[in-house]
């Protein structure tokens, strides 16, 4: 899963507060800027038969 929200790679060292982009880069330090969140579900997620289920009941 993409995001395309990024955070400052080093913002606890430069910035004291994350720093969010739009972009590849920090617009602040010029530092790389990363994925801002996890994906919600892993691929081992143990409960994803469920889940699937449940939604699949939902839209019935």
């Amino acid at each position: 899963m993409k995001s395309d929200i990024h955070v400052c790679a080093d913002w606890r060292e430069v910035h004291g507060r994350p720093v969010y982009t739009l972009g590849d880069e920090c617009p602040a330090c010029g530092a790389a800027a990363v994925n801002s969140a996890p994906a919600p579900f892993g691929p081992e997620d143990p409960y994803g038969d469920y889940r699937r289920a449940l939604k699949r009941r939902d839209r019935e």
